[in-house]
């Protein structure tokens, strides 16, 4: 939106880009009058849509809409924000063909008797053709009109009305009129094909009309300077979103493992529904059991990681030796080291020390919720190399733990880690990791739910190849494992 916007044009959701207007007549009965978009060339019956928007996304868009005019450079940028309103009227002339063709709930809705809706049709289509008129040649006015409503409880934007004609464009395989595709839009756009389920011809039409690079969020940072959190989680939600409904397993793939990697607020301990009113939007609770899934993978991934050094901190605590130095092997070595150890995670957050009092616990901040795992195995990397003397050179955890990490990562580079759109509409029993993972009282004590990590594991050659199938075998074992024993067989 620039200097060159001009009244009438189209506001698209939440970004704040013009569409041009298109033709409409009116139908002047009842008390107001109502803008009649003709979609398509053989409109045989009109669809009487209710936009209604919240106060709450009315400002958000206008805030939305004029922050993006004013870094277009616009000079007027008060101009350019949208008349937006809580509620919109607009007519469609669309063909019931189409609609029943390629929208299960049109088709359902529109020849189900027992539905008002059909009656209507047939009856309005009879008296038409009783005059010798075809219904897609008649008067707007003697066309029978459906009436439907739809409000923003799961899209969050303004400006659906455009969308919807969009979605209407596409049934009647006509390309849509937007003119910068955009997240937000797609969103929008995917949420309303699922309500009116003709996801099929909308996916069709993402692959090949509506082609656009969808943005990256990898490299962004999911909090600002200030600690503010940024878009990045709500745009790498949509993705998820868009790519579910619609059917995109490669972008699927992708989103779902970067969610996982670098967490998400909602997944915090102490989040509470409540007191967010931003997080409403239908991406913000992922559909069809993907949203716990997706958590409770990233929850067995930080369980395997932090049980590294649980176990190194347990050895070096234990009575048993750690000492590697032969006859000359020293307790004092095993307390420097463990000593050294505790100061080395507390200084990087990774270790928070607690008492027995309650109010201890308050100390601990929320650090798992959004910490990207990348980082965390980096920072665990590293760990210096302590020796007591120059003779203890050997001594310290940082030698045993790099194969383990190492070991980690080739687990994380397994397509297992993401969610495979096939796998979770078709066995989703057999993919989930909640279901692969024991149960709560077999988690101790039972030695066939304990992972060992032997000397072959950290020797194999297989490990270097990112993406293997023996990979992806494991990975679910490995992270769903009731413990971890990270010391290799003497």
């Amino acid at each position: 939106m620039g200097d060159d916007s001009v009244p009438g044009d189209r506001y698209c959701p939440d970004d704040g880009s013009a569409v041009t207007g298109a033709t409409s007549t009116s139908h002047g009965g009842g008390e107001e009058s109502r803008k009649v978009i003709a979609v398509g060339s053989k409109g045989d019956i009109v669809l009487d849509v209710t936009f209604e928007t919240s106060s709450s996304t009315l400002r958000k868009s206008r805030k939305e809409a004029l922050a993006a005019a004013r870094k277009a450079g616009s000079a007027a940028a008060a101009v350019a924000v949208p008349d937006l309103k809580p509620k919109v009227k607009v007519a469609y002339r669309v063909s019931l063909e189409a609609l029943k063709k390629h929208s299960n709930y049109f088709a359902n809705l529109l020849s189900n008797p027992h539905f008002r809706e059909a009656k209507l049709i047939a009856d309005a289509h009879e008296r038409i053709k009783a005059r010798g008129t075809r219904p897609a040649e008649a008067d707007v006015r003697d066309l029978p009109w459906i009436t439907i409503a739809d409000d923003d409880e799961a899209t969050k934007a303004a400006g659906r009305e455009h969308v919807f004609e969009d979605m209407l464009r596409i049934i009647h395989q006509e390309p849509p009129k937007v003119p910068r595709v955009t997240m937000p839009y797609l969103a929008t756009l995917a949420i309303t094909a699922d309500r009116f389920d003709c996801t099929t011809v909308v996916s069709h039409c993402l692959n090949k009309e509506l082609k656009s690079k969808w943005p990256v969020t990898s490299n962004r940072p999911m909090r600002d300077d200030a600690g503010r959190p940024t878009d990045v989680e709500q745009v790498l939600r949509q993705k998820i979103l868009v790519s579910w409904l619609l059917g995109q397993p490669l972008r699927l793939h992708h989103a779902t493992r970067e969610l996982i990697m670098r967490g998400s607020s909602r997944w915090s301990t102490f989040y509470d529904a409540g007191d967010s009113e931003t997080m409403t939007a239908a991406w913000w609770s992922l559909p069809d059991g993907l949203e716990h899934e997706l958590q409770y993978r990233r929850e067995c991934i930080l369980d395997a990681i932090s049980s590294v050094q649980r176990h190194f901190l347990r050895l070096y605590s234990s009575r048993e030796r750690q000492c590697k130095l032969g006859y000359d092997s020293s307790a004092a070595c095993d307390s420097f080291q463990l000593g050294q150890l505790l100061r080395f995670l507390m200084s990087k957050d990774l270790l928070f020390l607690v008492d027995f009092s309650p109010s201890s616990l308050e100390s601990v901040p929320d650090t798992t919720s959004t910490v990207d795992i990348h980082e965390l195995l980096a920072t665990l990397r590293q760990c210096p190399s302590y020796q007591v003397d120059k003779h203890h050179a050997n001594c310290g955890p940082r030698i045993r733990v790099e194969p383990v990490l190492d070991f980690i990562r080739a687990m994380l580079s397994a397509n297992a880690v993401s969610v495979s759109l096939a796998d979770w509409k078709r066995r989703r029993e057999d993919v989930s990791w909640e279901a692969a993972a024991p149960a709560a009282e077999e988690r101790d004590g039972d030695e066939g739910r304990t992972f060992k990590f032997t000397r072959a594991l950290s020797n194999d050659q297989r490990l270097r190849m990112e993406g293997a199938i023996w990979v992806d075998r494991m990975a679910t074992k490995f992270f769903t494992a009731g413990s971890w024993d990270w010391t290799p067989e003497a």
